[in-house]
């Protein structure tokens, strides 16, 4: 398909040039009837292949999408992206077909004459007040949305986890049972004494925070991730949660959410189950160890030469087989002396 792709592509731009050195050939040339014609059929030739290009990416390309969201607040991105996706599509399929029709019914005729329009202050009401409503109505679900996943009230008890951010590599602490984490710093990483996250031991707070290389979570308690970087801008992104946030260094961001389906319950997902296979054809092909889902926290910013493997596996449990989890992992007091 990508080399298909290609290839349009290369069509596209050889036949751009031929049209354009015609043009430059030609331009002082008076078009005839038959000209007009001819290009008008042409216009309506080329909408054609344009909406079955459309319809084709529109069904065929859906396999390459994210399956639903694997958290609760991750749907209303979903909800806002359909929203947006339907009023783009619609505008778009009716914009194509007057562009294209139009140019064909108005094509030019010695034996008609062009009708001079000036202006239409209906048209140019309807045109600007429908469009700015509904950027408000859109960017007012946004805001509300962004809202929702940044601030956590006081009343929901959060998981409270930090991610840390190096090149090229993730490492998480999770907060106590305090839940608060101790305070961090570049100034306070030891990497003889294990403190590769910098966190200052002399907080009282920090002495029973855990450090792990792996990031567990329960099923349907919410999570909130504190993000620091140690040396340049990277950003968090766990795709199948809908959760994206940069890692600025010098400073804390954070996001929350609230995990929906363990790893198990999303293996079993009809769309993740096709996309493992359509994965594993390719790698059988290749020789390659087959592909089991796994979430993942990925780096979204080009951070350096190892920026593409820069990855953190994410489980999500039980709540159960959380908290017998999270109780097998030392403290920080237990590891840095």
């Amino acid at each position: 398909m990508l080399a298909l792709f290609y290839i349009f592509i290369a069509v596209a731009l050889g036949v751009s040039f031929w049209q354009i050195t015609r043009v430059m050939n030609l331009r002082n040339v008076i078009a005839t009837d038959d000209d007009n014609n001819k290009q008008g059929k042409i216009a309506l030739g080329f909408m054609v292949f344009l909406y079955a290009m459309m319809i084709y990416c529109l069904l065929a390309m859906n396999v390459i999408m994210l399956p639903e969201s694997a958290s609760l607040e991750g749907e209303h991105d979903d909800t806002l992206f359909n929203i947006t996706f339907i009023l783009i599509g619609i505008v778009q399929f009716i914009m194509q077909f007057l562009i294209f029709f139009f140019t064909y019914k108005y094509r030019g005729n010695k034996d008609k004459k062009a009708l001079f329009f000036a202006d239409s202050h209906k048209l140019e009401l309807i045109w600007t007040v429908i469009p700015a409503i509904t950027i408000v109505l859109l960017i007012g679900y946004g805001l509300w949305q962004w809202n929702n996943i940044m601030y956590v009230g006081d009343d929901e008890n959060p998981i409270v986890i930090e991610v840390y951010s190096q090149q090229f590599r993730w490492d998480a602490r999770y907060a106590g049972a305090d839940n608060e984490l101790g305070l961090g710093n570049v100034n306070f990483i030891n990497i003889n004494k294990q403190n590769t996250m910098g966190v200052d031991m002399s907080d009282p707070k920090a002495q029973d925070d855990k450090q792990v290389t792996e990031l567990y979570l329960p099923k349907g308690k919410k999570v909130l991730f504190k993000f620091r970087s140690q040396d340049v801008l990277h950003s968090a992104y766990m795709p199948h949660f809908r959760a994206q946030m940069n890692c600025v260094p010098g400073m804390v961001t954070q996001f929350s959410f609230t995990p929906k389906f363990t790893t198990e319950e999303m293996r079993q997902n009809p769309e993740v189950i096709a996309k493992a296979k359509g994965i594993n054809k390719i790698r059988l092909a290749k020789g390659e160890d087959p592909y089991v889902f796994d979430y993942l926290l990925l780096c979204n910013k080009i951070c350096g030469a190892s920026h593409y493997n820069m990855q953190m596996k994410i489980t999500v449990v039980e709540e159960e087989d959380y908290k017998k989890w999270l109780g097998e992992q030392k403290t920080l007091a237990q590891v840095i002396k």
